[in-house]
């Protein structure tokens, strides 16, 4: 390391906010992701049993995808940067994807092939958006300094959860306009189709503009601010080095996200299910109810995103970082505990606002703790690598998803217990993590 180090001077808010806002469009394609997957595998016939391995493959292609684009982008300079270029062209792959997947069910396709082609289509999109999400926090490393990076990163948790939102409520604002939320069975109704095609426009557009409005550092330059001997895409890598080199913080700031990410994998696989069973007394994916349902999750899971902005707002008032992290996923946890037991779908908008609590600490505490933690070297590597600890866990619960349900007796609802208890034990996790400064072990 070099001794000679500049500090990285003081960004306007305007140029913090620019960094980010592509993460607003890209965000709007993960919510629309998140939310209606399970809606739509289930309207081509999925079994119940079955839903939870459809969420195996995002987070599969998540943890191939993640360090690659991270250490590629470490060691590559064009003229239009180091990170953008990767963001760009995931953003354009999730653009075309975003296109094809709700179709999946109207193009004279039988069954099985229908599930095949949105399973593939389902995987180039993950893999788009993890291309064009990983970059943006990349950037906040790259270029913002140590006092301004709580406020960066509180500006890209406000517009993820602003991008969610907006994406959320997409299939309910359409249907409320009048166009149609049912359809033949196996066939993806047109609001959420509609939702795909307009949340694409919006990410592509928000993406330009982040393109225009960043100025990326050289490598030289880069190497000046962050104390390295040499520019980053003179030096090889070496990933079980690195990883064998890692603070500490790494490895237990992972073992809080492993509960963390296990349980919201659940959210998004059962929760269309377990308020179609609890508020509209349904199981049926045919039924008018299920598909009310589909977009009551949309509510839901902006009531959350809205959750998660207020609760944002509170957590840099925390003068304990660790306290807070915790405390956000108890609430969370309680959250889900209450799900199964609300019948009322406007009371809901409760255990969903508590489970932003735990969303806006799960967005925010990991990278922040994680970049503190790090020396400025291999910082794309580093945050691909950590990427995954939230791939990992969705993989392994994905994977285990229908015996779990099975064992808490097939009931869909049943699975937010599920995620409350391991949110709990996250928050227990939290207190083995020791937060350390500029690569101490």
């Amino acid at each position: 390391m070099n001794n000679g180090l500049k500090k990285k001077p003081d960004l306007s808010f305007a140029q913090l906010w620019n960094l980010s806002f592509g993460f607003f469009g890209v965000q709007i394609a993960y919510a629309l992701q998140s939310a209606n997957i399970s809606r739509i595998f289930a309207t081509l016939g999925a079994d119940p049993h079955n839903l939870s391995y459809f969420w195996i493959l995002p987070p599969l292609m998540g943890i191939i995808v993640q360090p690659i684009v991270g250490t590629l982008s470490d060691k590559t300079w064009c003229r239009f940067g180091r990170r953008i270029p990767y963001l760009f062209i995931g953003a354009l792959v999730a653009v075309i994807v975003m296109c094809l997947l709700p179709n999946a069910g109207s193009l004279g396709m039988a069954v099985s092939t229908a599930m095949v082609f949105g399973l593939v289509s389902l995987m180039f999109l993950d893999t788009s958006i993890n291309m064009a999400m990983q970059p943006f926090k990349m950037l906040v490393g790259d270029m913002v300094n140590e006092k301004q990076k709580a406020l960066a990163y509180s500006i890209q948790s406000f517009l993820c959860n602003a991008g969610s939102l907006v994406g959320y409520v997409f299939p309910f604002f359409f249907t409320f306009l009048g166009i149609s939320n049912i359809a033949p069975k196996g066939v993806i109704p047109d609001s959420v189709i509609y939702s795909f095609y307009i949340g694409a426009a919006i990410l592509i557009l928000c993406v330009i503009y982040t393109t225009a409005k960043v100025k990326e550092m050289p490598p030289k330059e880069y190497a000046e601010y962050h104390g390295l001997d040499k520019p980053l895409n003179e030096e090889k890598v070496n990933w079980l080095k690195l990883l064998r080199e890692a603070p500490s913080a790494f490895w237990t700031v992972g073992l809080v996200q492993f509960f963390s990410w296990a349980a919201f994998l659940y959210m998004w696989n059962y929760t269309n299910g377990a308020i179609a069973e609890t508020c509209w007394q349904t199981t049926d994916p045919t039924s008018e109810g299920f598909q009310a349902a589909g977009n009551w999750v949309g509510i839901l899971f902006a009531v959350q995103a809205i959750g998660s902005v207020c609760w944002a707002v509170a957590l840099p008032r925390f003068s304990n970082r660790k306290a807070a992290y915790a405390l956000s996923l108890v609430l969370g946890g309680v959250g889900f505990l209450m799900v199964p037991y609300v019948h009322n779908q406007y009371v809901l908008f409760v255990p969903y606002l508590l489970i932003g609590c735990a969303w806006a600490a799960m967005l925010a505490m990991p990278f922040t703790i994680v970049t503190n933690a790090l020396n400025g070297s291999h910082m794309g590597t580093y945050l691909g690598l950590f990427n995954g600890t939230i791939c990992i866990p969705q993989i392994i619960a994905a994977a285990l998803g229908g015996t779990v349900l099975s064992l808490v007796g097939s009931e869909q609802s049943s699975m937010m217990t599920v995620a409350g208890v391991l949110l709990i034990v996250g928050a227990l996790s939290v207190t083995i993590i020791k937060e350390t400064i500029g690569g101490e072990k």
